[in-house]
């Protein structure tokens, strides 16, 4: 019999567990221990060990199958051995007992090795119960203090005794933290090793920028804002999108909060990242140029919509701004649409219609205004109306006269002639292309 000295009502207020938690790992303690102590004797597999819930006591003993004649003395008892020791004439071949064993005689070095196991064994239980817990607050945003940096790595306090880490990955390069700081992160995941905390926390992922909104907006919070996708170039700009449920709520205002007070909180938090708040749309196309702000789009073309591919046009001022600085705007706009974004600017389409129209020219193809692109139906007709039927004709008239046939702008007027010369020159090119190609063979 071995009284158990430990005040388990301590252990299990120590640690949180359960006190069937911490009287399973004692038995287990005891069993590792007892096997150890009686190993020269007792077959390892025959020890048993009981808990006596009114004594706070464990017994140990060793289990034996009685039978006729003992082949085993291991594991079997003689029926009549067994009926001297337990005083018992009902037993029968085939019964078990359960013998006890002198558990005083495993003495110190058998209790300290229980000692050891018992807490390995709370250990255990300790990663399990924080593995059950926390795995299902995985993105939930927690608060900590800065303990000590291990390597590159961050240690954080999450209090009752928890600690947190954060991956060097999982940091922001632009941020700077010291010892006894106070940090927010979110769980980015939960695991069972036992070499360093088990709760891995990011101030790197999409997951942070919308529980900071979350805690911030209150409209998110109750359901009437909803965020919808996120895009994050973690310390540099972030891009987040946003729908209402409620026709009265603007989603990026409640967002922005009055005077920007809401976002600048948020930007406080991630040390000065730049966050765009974008006007979600079911349209791809419209959530796309929505996604490139702050820049300005012309039009939106889906390409490929099987694998979700789309062509952005902008005016060629707005080039460089939808790109971004090192394709930043483009690729965070890309991430958050779901759907790749190729950026042309207006002048490489003028080109590329020019240059198609120009090939079909020098082949002698007939070309209707229209095809153009800047060339409006009605204008077409119009022009019709005056013999201008062909983009060469077109090209021939000054600024004025086709301002007042069509009653256009002056800028308007230049943007056509403009596209329409493009091709005129693109056709003379591939003409003297083919005439000098047409010499040379001669």
């Amino acid at each position: 019999m071995v009284l158990i000295k430990q005040n388990i009502e301590a252990i299990c207020n120590e640690y949180d567990l359960e006190r069937e938690t911490v009287i399973r790992a004692m038995k287990e303690a005891m069993l590792h221990a007892a096997r150890k102590h009686f190993k020269s004797r007792v077959k390892p597999e025959t020890i048993v060990i009981e808990w006596d819930e009114e004594k706070d006591i464990i017994d140990v003993y060793q289990k034996k199958r009685v039978v006729s004649e003992v082949k085993d003395p291991g594991s079997e008892i003689s029926l009549e051995e067994a009926k001297e020791l337990t005083g018992d004439d009902s037993l029968e071949p085939g019964d078990e007992l359960e013998i006890p064993l002198p558990s005083e005689e495993m003495g110190r070095i058998a209790a300290q090795q229980a000692k050891q196991t018992l807490i390995q064994r709370v250990r255990e239980a300790i990663r399990e119960r924080i593995y059950e817990e926390y795995e299902a607050k995985i993105g939930e945003l927690v608060n900590g203090v800065i303990r000590r940096f291990e390597r590159q790595d961050i240690i954080v306090d999450l209090g009752n005794g928890l600690e947190g880490i954060i991956l060097k990955e999982e940091q922001v390069k632009t941020e700077k933290w010291n010892q006894g700081d106070r940090i927010r992160a979110v769980i980015s995941k939960v695991t069972k090793e036992t070499k360093r905390p088990q709760i891995q926390l990011s101030r790197a992922s999409e997951e942070l920028l919308k529980r900071l909104f979350e805690m911030e907006v209150p409209e998110i919070y109750d359901g009437t804002v909803v965020i919808k996708s996120a895009a994050r170039d973690p310390g540099e700009r972030s891009k987040i999108a946003v729908a209402s449920n409620e026709k009265d709520v603007d989603p990026v205002g409640a967002c922005v909060g009055v005077k920007g007070s809401r976002v600048q909180n948020i930007i406080k938090e991630l040390r000065g990242e730049k966050i765009d708040i974008i006007q979600w749309s079911e349209e791809p196309s419209i959530f796309a140029a929505n996604a490139l702000s702050p820049a300005r789009v012309s039009q939106v073309q889906i390409t490929d919509i099987e694998k979700r591919k789309m062509r952005v046009i902008v005016p060629e001022d707005q080039l460089s701004l939808a790109i971004g600085k090192k394709g930043q705007n483009v690729r965070l706009a890309a991430q958050l649409v779901g759907w790749d974004i190729d950026i042309v600017s207006e002048e490489e389409i003028k080109k590329e219609i020019s240059m198609k129209m120009g090939a079909m020219m020098a082949e002698g193809k007939s070309v209707p205004l229209s095809a153009l692109g800047v060339v409006s139906a009605a204008q077409a007709e119009e022009l019709n109306k005056r013999n201008i039927s062909d983009i060469e004709a077109l090209a021939q008239l000054t600024i004025d006269e086709l301002a007042d046939i069509l009653d256009v702008s002056m800028d308007e007027a230049q943007r056509i002639l403009d596209t329409a010369r493009s091709a005129v020159n693109a056709k003379q090119e591939l003409m003297g292309d083919k005439k000098t190609t047409s010499e040379s063979n001669e």
